[in-house]
């Protein structure tokens, strides 16, 4: 199989060339890195061996723009500009397509997520990966509901097939787009978590999307791929109310990389949006 590694980014040049080296390491190595940008100054000092795209800003067009330079592949593994890779992450991801012509998305294991909180400084996610000592099966896999943006590989034969592609509806970074996309293909074939791909999100907060569009698209979003089908419409509303009540209980005393209060009006906008009957995640842009 020939497989690519995607990279999207904007406005983090330096963790950018850390994660490309990190690359290196892979004792399978890509048979193409692609990074997609929108401006000269989100890449700095450009590598040897990596394709570079430009592309509007967005994640949504940012991906599609790697998944059409990528037609000589079979699999394509998007990363996030911040996720380092264990070494063995690329062998068990094609081992997994390998063994298994029915899996159309895999997602590693992800030891260490610093979206979850303040974020991981690359010495930080390093030492995780030092740490871990994964001694389990090779094809050891379960069953997932999506994969996980910052690291999901597609079989391209199925993106192809059947046109799949990311939705730029949703635009900057695209509130739930990993769920909308893998689980559009997922109606083709199996969705894998697999435990041999193992790797660290850093969670770096630099170029994130604001409270209050962020706050505005936890509900839009939501509603909008319920609508669509691709999220399940209990899936859709617990995933609302637990963001709303969180940003609200924690508003009075955020977390100092948080702006709970900017994301609680957020949340409340796109509900008076969506009894204007005006609601769409592209209102973002607006705000």
């Amino acid at each position: 199989m020939r497989l690519a590694i995607g990279i999207a980014t904007r406005g983090r040049p330096a963790i950018l060339a850390e994660v490309l080296q990190e690359l290196e390491h892979q004792t399978r190595k890509p048979d193409r890195i692609l990074v997609c940008h929108v401006a000269p100054e989100d890449v700095g000092e450009k590598r040897p061996g990596v394709d570079y795209l430009i592309a509007p800003a967005g994640l949504p067009k940012q991906r599609n723009a790697i998944m059409a330079a990528c037609r000589d592949c079979d699999l394509l593994l998007f990363l996030d500009d911040d996720f380092l890779a264990a070494p063995a992450y690329l062998a068990a991801t094609e081992a997994a397509f390998e063994a298994w012509p029915d899996v159309v998305v895999t997602t590693g294991t992800v030891l260490a997520d610093g979206a979850r909180g303040p974020g991981l400084s690359l010495a930080e996610g390093r030492a995780v990966l030092a740490r871990d000592t994964y001694a389990g099966a090779w094809l050891d896999a379960a069953p997932h509901f999506n994969g996980y943006g910052c690291n999901m590989a597609v079989r391209l034969a199925t993106v192809r097939a059947h046109g799949v592609h990311v939705d730029e509806a949703l635009p900057a970074y695209a509130w739930y787009e990993d769920i909308d996309f893998t689980r559009a293909l997922g109606r083709h074939g199996r969705i894998l978590r697999l435990a041999a791909a193992r790797g660290v999100h850093l969670g770096v907060k630099v170029g994130r999307t604001p409270g209050l569009r962020l706050g505005y698209s936890q509900v839009a979003n939501s509603i909008y791929l319920a609508r669509k089908g691709t999220y399940p419409w209990d899936h859709a509303l617990r995933s609302i109310g637990r963001h709303c009540a969180l940003n609200l209980a924690r508003s009075w005393c955020p977390e100092p990389w948080a702006d709970r209060w900017g994301r609680f009006k957020g949340n409340m906008l796109a509900f008076a949006d969506l009894a204007r009957g005006r609601m769409s995640p592209g209102r973002i842009n607006e705000l």
